[in-house]
């Protein structure tokens, strides 16, 4: 690791507000100035090695994903406000749970919660007003956060528990961000009591889903939904999960499905409405497509192109745009070793957007994912992460994303005098604010 180049500790303290704002912005000067992997010391003296390698990061996602964990960062600052479920666990009790949580995720277990999903969709998109001009941001965090709460639990009666549980994730999602990038703060956060009473909040949302759980068992009903399969699910000894490893999961699954969906999704609209000829293919291929009717795992084959718009949003703002790791023990790929405990992160955003690997990469071209074998790109593309590690809803998201795409294009035509969308790096990439016009379709 000495060989590499080492970002100046100054410099990351000159450029600390900037880091906190976006440091998306600040990764790619170094990387255009340093090559694809570099140092960085944290305020606490510790390197960091970031890298946008892909032989590097398919070492450590794939080929030798044994010797990398999550970080402390995840595993311990996380899970302080989201419990231990399958997003920030390690080791034999994450793979217990997912092996338990994956059968609940395959193609045709979703099949099933894919018409609770339409209604959703569709109850959701009725904010929109015709001929009028709204953030789609707020409405996608909104339907997307409903689908979720309709697969889990059925019901329609619990808007208002579940905005709370949305505000709820949304505030803590701030205050970890602030812990992750100042951890020289910490002190701050604890003298202060703002830790707290954000500990405070994560006991309100856990509170509120142990209210909904207890209402199911007490009804004894079965809803064949996502809860019904955690509820049912078992150990190798016979046993079920205990309330509250029930209870971490829920909040993940609330947690990190919500969120990078309706990022997505947010994406890939604006990109529409600023790619009039994409949106117009999009709306052939969509126009004569009616999911109340057929079988919708059947339809999803016929929408190859608007599986495509969104793969290729994925790629210009993949939902998580820095995936981090710490070596278990000492490694050695492409030349450098890595020490153990050294704390990788992987840059998915620069890889995804690196001309040596894609044309015109600053581009938004949904056919480049029609026309090549997706082996061709599979070492360059990882909006889903990769390895035993990749996000186990992937299939649900993409489900979701198509069905919301063919409901919206269907009936409108988007456009947007912003020209260019504002990123706001969190926990995962969202966009700052998107402001998309909705005009009706003549043949609505």
């Amino acid at each position: 690791m000495h060989k590499l180049p080492k970002v100046p500790h100054w410099r990351v303290i000159l450029n600390a507000k900037r880091i906190l704002k976006n440091p998306i912005s600040f990764h790619r000067e170094i990387f255009e100035e340093l090559g694809a992997i570099f140092t960085v010391r944290t305020p606490a003296g510790e390197p960091v090695v970031f890298t946008k390698n892909p032989k590097i990061i398919r070492h450590v996602l794939q080929k030798n994903h044994g010797n990398y964990k999550k970080s402390p960062l995840q595993t311990e600052d996380l899970a302080n406000y989201i419990g231990r479920g399958l997003l920030t666990s390690e080791g034999e009790h994450w793979l217990v749970h997912r092996r338990m949580i994956q059968p609940a995720f395959h193609k045709k277990k979703l099949a099933d919660l894919l018409q609770i999903m339409c209604q959703a969709i569709k109850g959701e998109l009725l904010q929109i007003k015709e001929n009028t001009t709204l953030d789609v941001y707020p409405l996608m965090g909104d339907l997307a956060f409903q689908v979720v709460a309709k697969s889990l639990f059925s019901r329609s009666d619990i808007r208002e528990a579940m905005a709370k549980l949305q505000h709820i994730t949304e505030v803590n999602q701030q205050m970890v961000i602030r812990e992750m990038r100042q951890p020289y703060l910490q002190w701050w956060f604890s003298l202060s009591g703002m830790k707290n009473r954000h500990l405070g909040y994560a006991k309100e949302g856990r509170d509120i889903l142990n209210t909904i759980i207890e209402e199911r068992i007490s009804s004894e009903k079965e809803e064949n939904d996502l809860l019904d399969m955690l509820l049912n699910a078992k150990y190798d000894d016979g046993t079920f999960m205990s309330r509250q490893q029930l209870i971490d999961e829920v909040l993940i699954l609330f947690t990190a499905g919500h969120e990078t969906t309706a990022n997505a999704l947010s994406f890939t609209l604006f990109l529409l409405a600023k790619n009039p000829e994409i949106q117009e293919k999009l709306y052939q291929e969509v126009k004569n497509i009616n999911i109340d009717e057929g079988n919708l795992a059947e339809i999803f084959g016929k929408l190859p192109y608007a599986k495509a718009c969104i793969e290729e949003a994925m790629r210009l703002y993949p939902p998580v745009y820095v995936i981090d790791r710490v070596a278990v023990e000492d490694d050695e790929v492409e030349g450098h070793t890595f020490k153990k405990d050294t704390l990788i992160l992987l840059s998915i955003y620069e890889l995804q957007r690196e001309q040596n690997f894609w044309e015109y990469p600053d581009e938004y071209r949904p056919e480049r994912f029609l026309d090549i074998d997706k082996k061709e790109y599979s070492g360059y593309y990882y909006p889903f992460g990769a390895g035993p590690r990749m996000c186990v809803g992937n299939n649900f998201a993409m489900f979701e994303m198509i069905l919301v795409l063919v409901e919206v294009i269907k009936k409108y035509e988007i456009s947007s005098k912003l020209n260019a969308i504002e990123i706001n790096p969190l926990i995962s990439l969202k966009p700052k604010n998107v402001p998309l016009y909705f005009k009706m379709r003549v043949n609505n």
